[in-house]
Order: C-alpha cells, then sequence, then structure tokens
C-alpha cells in the first residue's frame, strides 16, 4: 500500500517563514508582550515550538487509568457511608476519607476517626484506594482505618492506602507542629501490623491554597518529602522502606500546560533526590486534587470546567489517582448530584476520550518538554533555598516560605484586580440573576489563620465580597446598587464599551441600567432621574466622545449625578472632563476591585 502523505508533495515550513507572516499581522506591535506569555515563576511561554526530544518520565509504574476518587466528607457517618456506596456504584474506585478538623474539611468531615467504621460499612476495601485526610487526627485516623481492616480479615500488606500523615502540612496549615510520636516509631509499628503502604504525604495544597506558583509548590514537596526520608533513616529505617512509605499530592487547576508540566517535572525531580540519596528512582504513588483556589462560589457552573481542565491535564500529566472537588464545594456541602458531576468528569475523560491509554502524551511536545524542564530548573532552584533555610520546617517557623508566598499573592492579587487574570463567571460575564444552587449545608463562616499559618485563599474572594455586599442591600432595601449607562451617539458606537461596562460593574454586584441611546442631553439627563441612581458611567468610541463627552457629564452633574465614570480613557479630554465632573475611568487594566468598592460607597452616599 502506498503510504505517501499529501504533506510530502509540499516544502516544509519553516519558523522564519511563520514569523513572518505574524509580523504582518502583528502591524508592528511588540511580539513579546503580544505573544509571549510570563508564568509567576518567570517562565517564558512562545507560541511556537519545534518537536522535542521525548524525555524518558522516570517514577511511574506501568500505564493505565488513574483511580477515580471521591470525598467522604459528610458529617453524619451513616449519611457519608451512602454517599460513599453511591460514588462506588457509579464507578468511583477510591476514597478520600476526610476527618474534622482537617484543613480540606472545610467545617464539615467525619466526627472523629471512630466514625471510619460507619463510614465504610458494606466498603470491601481490598477493591478500592482509600486515602486519609485527617489532618492533625491523622495517627489516630490511621490506627482507626486498620483496626478496621483487620477486624475484617483483610491483609494489610495488600491494601491500596494512602495514611496520610504529614506533618509539614499540619504545621503550614495550623501554624504549629503537630505532637505525633515520632514517625520512625510510626511506621515502625506499622510494618510490625503488617501495613506494607504509603503512611506518609508531601501534600502541596497548604502551599498551594496560600498563593505558591508551579515551581514553589514542587519545592516545597519536595523539601517536605525530603524532611520525611530524613527523620525515617534518622530514626532506624533504611531508605528503600522509606521511600516506599511515602506518596506524594499535587493540586491540579485551570492552566492546562503548567499542570501538565507541573505533574511531569515532580517524577523527575524526586528522581533526581532519590539518585542524590544513592538510591535507583522506583515508582511513586502521584495524587492530584483540583484547585480549592480556583473554586468560585459565584456562577459556580463555571467550576465543572475548570475542574474538567484540572482533571484532564493531572491525568495527560501522569497522576495515579485524581479527586475532583463538587462545582459546588466553595458553597458548602455537596449533595449527591454534585458528587456525580465530579466523578463523572472523569469517567468522561477516562472512558469517552480513553485518555489513560498514552502513558504520556505530552512526550517529544516541544511546548511541554520545554515547560517541564523550565520548571525543574526553578523547582530545583527554590528547593535549594528552602533548604539552605533549614528545610522545610526551618522556612516555615521563620517565615521565609511565607514571605516568597506574600509576595507571589501581592502580583496574583494585582492580576486579579486589573482582569489581566480573569475569573468567568466572577470578574468576567457575571450574572447578578444567577439561581441559587442547591447544597447540603452552607459553608460555615471561614475563620482567620491561626497565627504563623499559612493563608487559605480562594482567587474569587475580593470580587465574592462585593457581591455579599451587594446582596446584603439588596436585602435591605429591595434594590441592588445601580449605576446609569450613559450610552452617547448609536448603538454601533457605545454597544461595545456599554457591555464592557456593565460586566466590569456587575462583577461588583453593582447593577447597570441600559439604554437605547438617547436623542439629545436633554433626554439623557432625564432618564438619568428616573433611574434613581447618584452613579452614571459614559459609554461610546473615542471619536463619540470628542464631540459629547464634556457636554453630557455636564449635564449629567446638573442632574444630580455624585460620580461619573468614562468608559475607556480620557487621552487628550482628561482635562475638561474632570473639569466637566468626570472622576473615574473605567478601562482593561484598571483596578477594578478598588473602583467598585468605591462606586458601592459611592451609591450608598
Amino acid at each position: 500500500m502506498d503510504e505517501t502523505t499529501l504533506a510530502a508533495a509540499f516544502p516544509a515550513a519553516t519558523e522564519a517563514q511563520w514569523r513572518a507572516l505574524v509580523d504582518g499581522v502583528l502591524k508592528g506591535a511588540d511580539f513579546e508582550k503580544r505573544l509571549v506569555r510570563r508564568t509567576p515563576d518567570g517562565i517564558t511561554i512562545q507560541p511556537l515550538y519545534p518537536p522535542a526530544e521525548a524525555a524518558p518520565q522516570p517514577g511511574r509504574a506501568a500505564p493505565g487509568r488513574w483511580r477515580v476518587s471521591q470525598r467522604v466528607d459528610h458529617p453524619d457517618p451513616a449519611e457519608a457511608n451512602a454517599l460513599a456506596l453511591t460514588d462506588l456504584d457509579g464507578g468511583a474506585d477510591a476514597l478520600t476519607l476526610v476527618v474534622a478538623g482537617a484543613p480540606s474539611a472545610r467545617g464539615f468531615g467525619l466526627p472523629g476517626p471512630q466514625a471510619l467504621a460507619a463510614a465504610l460499612d458494606g466498603v470491601m476495601l481490598p477493591l478500592i484506594g482509600l486515602r486519609l485526610d485527617a489532618g492533625a487526627a491523622a495517627p489516630e485516623a490511621a490506627k482507626a482505618l486498620l483496626a478496621l481492616a483487620k477486624a475484617r480479615g483483610d491483609d494489610l500488606s495488600a491494601l491500596d492506602i494512602d495514611l496520610g500523615l504529614d506533618p509539614v502540612a499540619v504545621q503550614a496549615a495550623t501554624g504549629t507542629a503537630p505532637s505525633w510520636p515520632g514517625l520512625a516509631d510510626l511506621l515502625r509499628d506499622l510494618d510490625a501490623q503488617g501495613f506494607a503502604g504509603r503512611a506518609f504525604l508531601a501534600d502541596a495544597r497548604p502551599f498551594h491554597e496560600a498563593g505558591a506558583s508551579e515551581a514553589l509548590e514542587l519545592a516545597a514537596v519536595l523539601s517536605g518529602a525530603l524532611a520525611t526520608l530524613r527523620v525515617l533513616e534518622a530514626g532506624g529505617h533504611d531508605l528503600e522502606r522509606a521511600r516506599a512509605a511515602l506518596a506524594f499530592l499535587l493540586v491540579a487547576d485551570a492552566d492546562e500546560f503548567l499542570t501538565v508540566a507541573k505533574t511531569r517535572a515532580l517524577r523527575r525531580l524526586w528522581a533526581r533526590v532519590e539518585e542524590a540519596c544513592g538510591l535507583t528512582p522506583a515508582p511513586i504513588r502521584l495524587h492530584a486534587e483540583t484547585a480549592w483556589r480556583s473554586t468560585t462560589r459565584r456562577d459556580p457552573w463555571v467550576n465543572m470546567l475548570r475542574a474538567t481542565t484540572a482533571a484532564f491535564s493531572a491525568g495527560l500529566g501522569g497522576a495515579d489517582a485524581i479527586t475532583v472537588l463538587p462545582f459546588t464545594a466553595a458553597l458548602g456541602l455537596p449533595d449527591a448530584f454534585a458528587r456525580r458531576c465530579a466523578r463523572n468528569t472523569q469517567h468522561v475523560l477516562l472512558d469517552e476520550a480513553n485518555l489513560w491509554r498514552v502513558a504520556d502524551p505530552a512526550a517529544g511536545a516541544g511546548g511541554f518538554e520545554a515547560l517541564t524542564d523550565a520548571l525543574c530548573a526553578e523547582a530545583w532552584s527554590l528547593f535549594q533555598a528552602i533548604e539552605r533555610d533549614g528545610g522545610i520546617a526551618g522556612s516555615l517557623r521563620s517565615g521565609a516560605l511565607a514571605g516568597r508566598l506574600a509576595s507571589l499573592r501581592k502580583t496574583r492579587d494585582a492580576d486579579l484586580a486589573t482582569r489581566r487574570q480573569p475569573i468567568t463567571g466572577t470578574s468576567e460575564f457575571p450574572d447578578l440573576h444567577e439561581a441559587p444552587v442547591a447544597v447540603l449545608a452552607p459553608a460555615p463562616a471561614a475563620e482567620p489563620a491561626p497565627e504563623g499559618a499559612l493563608p487559605s485563599r480562594r482567587l474569587a474572594e475580593p470580587y465574592e465580597a462585593l457581591r455579599d455586599a451587594s446582596d446584603a442591600i439588596l436585602e435591605r432595601t429591595g434594590r441592588r446598587p445601580r449605576v446609569f449607562l450613559a450610552n452617547l451617539g448609536p448603538l454601533s458606537a457605545f454597544n461595545t464599551r456599554a457591555t464592557f461596562a456593565r460586566n466590569a460593574f456587575e462583577a461588583g454586584g453593582i447593577e447597570a441600567v441600559a439604554n437605547e441611546g438617547f436623542p439629545d442631553h436633554a433626554a439623557l439627563a432625564e432618564a438619568f432621574r428616573a433611574s434613581g441612581t447618584p452613579l452614571a458611567c459614559l459609554c461610546s468610541s473615542d471619536a463619540v466622545y470628542a464631540d459629547e463627552a464634556v457636554p453630557a457629564a455636564e449635564a449629567l452633574r446638573a442632574a444630580g449625578a455624585t460620580t461619573i465614570y468614562l468608559a475607556g480613557r480620557p487621552g487628550d479630554l482628561e482635562a475638561a472632563l474632570r473639569a466637566a465632573g468626570v472622576a473615574h475611568d473605567l478601562y482593561a487594566g484598571c483596578d477594578l476591585v478598588k473602583l467598585l468598592g468605591q462606586a458601592q460607597d459611592a451609591a450608598k452616599a
């Protein structure tokens, strides 16, 4: 059979040809600013990469399906059991047992280790994977779980269990190292019982929720895992057993490229640590959980899209087990529907998209290989810096790690406020009339982080606070804060900026009073007075602004407008507009969180 391809009949395209075409489209615009992206770690992501040599991916067992893990966190053990059995009947093959008081419980969770037996009633432990998520109560929960398995006659050495002991994560989340027995003695006791699984976890979640970049998340996990190895070796365990007792958990978020690269990078980085310890790299157990910090309370349906991208990326990156947070997790205790959506997200990826059938889909892809290499280099440098701080525990005690995280949060907060990092459904395309979403119990009010603890923050919180304030005003007065859109000129002139202004104001819960424009300034002023708000925003094109903006602003001010905005930048009209009463400019890249907070205050005045 002739296997000649059509492509062979044409000359191969070159990067120079592509660049010439791109320059033509850019029309003099800066290539670096328009098409080159930079990650929070300063790593550049180019728009085009050549094919790369497929680097070997160490530290992974035989390729295959990842485990679909579901959280078990209902405070009533009987209800938790019913939900868990539904999940398992629905195709999940792993459970994450969340105990009350653990940082990830968010005010819910099983009421202590004694509840594990009831929560696992009817669950056949040898057939599934289990991960304990118990925070400071991990030793007691591990003891209770293994006692339950032994009482059932299960072979502990054959069970797929992660006990989840991570003193570093507890210290990061609470500010205090847990008062556990020595880790080496704990492992020795587990071994004596016949347990041969993974007792310890290097958990990235506290660092990710505190604002870590991808490289810093990797560095913190590496340092935490190495600290565990050191303690176990010092306590008399050989390094082979010590590393076999360790698992890893990374956070998967909606940035596909970075999540895939980060997941791949961890295996390479840990293999380097193993080699430095004189060990031959061996497969690791790598868990992934979708990002808490990316979840939103507003338009929570978009969380499904974020979680799908995150799970997709973790699966492509080589995670062994993935936990998808239900789309209502930020609102409260998820119901059966939200849990079903979480597990079915993974079933679609596994059984319809068949993502598991390729061991390392990113291998040889220039962009992924370059980004994986760059993340490895940056993470290793940060890992060395943490080790110079005295290891992860020393870096937490001294505040050095908290300082690095605070710097990253400051930059990210600015990007969120200016919408350089938009949040769909929250800071972009908000819906003031969205219907409430059902949860089994509303989330309790968040408590301040304990002294010395790393903060846990969701990206959407500044905008959600503004929306909450708007809801309170609506409940108290029957009407939200409002802004009148002063649309000037024909529809073709004002529509783009009026739409932009409406989306921007409604991101802060300020309802936009829309209209089809006005024949003259007298009609504009009359409509503004009828709107019953002191806020107005001029919306039109620069060409219309040149003739209409100043007299329109004067008419609005005469009609009682106390705060007038301009959608766009004033340019040469700035002095005249300020004199006419336009005090604020609403444009792409402005500090929207600050502007919306001021607008809410002005609307109440």
